[in-house]
């Protein structure tokens, strides 16, 4: 749903590329980078806590080694939530969406990128004392100033987003939405997404999968083991065509740093799941049949 023309459909996520991952030097993030934008890969997702408030500096200085186009990729960055780190004193994690902070977060968010503008940005984590107008001001400003070109938000419901609405358009959400993660499905949020056009972001896009052996993920193995040859693909691959069959139109953001990894992911966009596997792999996440 909505115009993502100008975005890749898997979007590279940057958190662990620094500080908190990998803490690759700016000619291993430049060599990354220009890995995935041969893939087609050319939309890359941060956040300016990333690394404790290191990692977008640490992408710019890569970056900038690339002689990549800044017009041929986009960036995506998220402000709003504070908390301790080197430099940076607060007494307690919250959330800061007065006008003067996202303007001061954007602004070094491009000092940190070396780029005159984002693609996106977007509020990080709604915050119970968010005031829709004074971020609608925020929101012009930058907008006038081509600091960044649209608004959108992260793990936003779809009423926090009515809200903001009141006062500014909110042209995406990035949530977290996979085969083991899927309520979002059923209570609203991916409906809103596709009735309001906006741009549709998953976060941990495979899930718990390689991360837990519960019992929904021994049923997930069970039936997605023989869908491997059936469609010739890993099971990374066909966890990422399950989120992409979808009809929002969701864009996956990956969180590996290895190449082959992205690779794959890469090659994922040309799995289309049959619509019976797609409810099998469904009814098995679930552990019962759809009603």
């Amino acid at each position: 749903m909505g115009d993502n023309k100008n975005y890749s459909k898997i979007i590279a996520g940057t958190m662990t590329w620094g500080r908190w991952g990998k803490q690759f030097k700016k000619e291993e993030i430049n060599a990354l980078i220009k890995h995935c934008f041969d893939l087609g890969i050319t939309t890359f997702d941060h956040a300016d806590i990333y690394g404790n408030y290191t990692t977008e500096k640490d992408f710019g200085n890569g970056f900038s080694l690339s002689n990549i186009d800044r017009e041929k990729v986009q960036f995506i960055s998220k402000c709003g939530i504070q908390f301790t780190a080197e430099n940076r004193p607060v007494a307690v994690k919250h959330y800061d969406y007065s006008k003067k902070h996202i303007i001061s977060s954007v602004e070094q968010s491009l000092k940190n990128l070396q780029t005159e503008y984002l693609d996106i940005l977007l509020l990080h984590r709604p915050s119970p004392l968010v005031n829709p107008f004074e971020v609608a001001e925020a929101i012009t400003k930058l907008k006038d100033e081509g600091k960044i070109k649209e608004f959108g938000v992260s793990n936003f419901t779809p009423s926090q987003i009515a809200v903001l609405e009141s006062a500014i358009p909110v042209q995406s959400n990035q949530v977290e939405f996979s085969l083991t993660s899927n309520e979002l499905m059923y209570e609203g949020t991916i409906d809103d997404c596709m009735a309001k056009h906006r741009m549709a972001m998953s976060w941990s896009p495979l899930g718990s999968y390689f991360k837990i052996k519960n019992d929904q993920v021994k049923r997930i193995q069970k039936v997605i083991e023989p869908m491997n040859e059936k469609y010739n693909a890993s099971t990374d691959q066909l966890l990422l065509a399950w989120v992409l069959k979808h009809p929002a139109n969701v864009h996956p953001v990956i969180g590996t740093t290895l190449k082959d990894r992205i690779s794959l992911s890469a090659q994922a966009l040309s799995i289309d799941l049959e619509l019976q596997d797609w409810f099998i792999l469904l009814q098995a996440s679930h552990g019962y049949e759809v009603a």
